[in-house]
């Protein structure tokens, strides 16, 4: 009788643990990070200390989520008012995708795609093929180099741009949304 209980425990054990999730993909852990940001605007600063970036230093910086579907998130980067830009990020069967829109800017739609050294906090993306050819053509090869960046933490949101002699970097709060509109 004890050898069928011992039996019983023991198949119990194995089918339970085999019926485990299998631990989410650093790309499903980063769209339920940010998907969690849907709908809310957050306050951010500038924290790289580029020169060329000296407008950045005092503006009012400030991010809104503003729109969100299942497979897409466009984030609004605001100045006072006015928009910078926006990130649209895009979630693909075998990764993540990376937008720059300006409007009004012909250098625009720029981006990449996420990389095997992305983590679930952190995706990077190099800029790829198209957006090199808009570089060429937009007179601007140096940044055909760039590498950008979002992070999402418990507590914040980062934005990043990098390359060689060049890094850009805003974070904004994401503890309390800011209820700007």
């Amino acid at each position: 009788m004890q050898n069928k209980i011992f039996l019983f425990i023991v198949s119990s054990v194995l089918m339970v643990s085999g019926c485990q999730q299998p631990a989410p993909t650093a790309e499903a852990e980063f769209w339920g990070r940010l998907q969690a940001l849907c709908g809310n605007t957050y306050e951010g600063a500038l924290v790289s200390e580029d020169e060329v970036d000296a407008e950045f230093q005092t503006a009012d910086l400030w991010m809104d989520v503003s729109a969100c579907s299942g497979e897409q998130v466009t984030v609004d980067f605001m100045n006072g008012t006015d928009a910078v830009g926006h990130w649209e990020l895009t979630r693909l069967s075998d990764g993540i995708e990376l937008r720059h829109r300006h409007d009004g800017d012909a250098v625009t739609g720029y981006g990449g795609f996420s990389t095997e050294n992305s983590s679930g906090s952190r995706m990077n993306f190099p800029a790829d093929e198209a957006t090199k050819a808009l570089f060429d053509a937009e007179g601007i090869p140096v940044s055909k180099e760039n590498v950008w960046a979002v992070e999402v933490r418990p507590t914040v949101f980062r934005y990043e741009l990098s390359r060689p002699n060049r890094f850009f970097l805003v974070e904004f709060g994401t503890t309390t949304p800011s209820g700007r509109d």
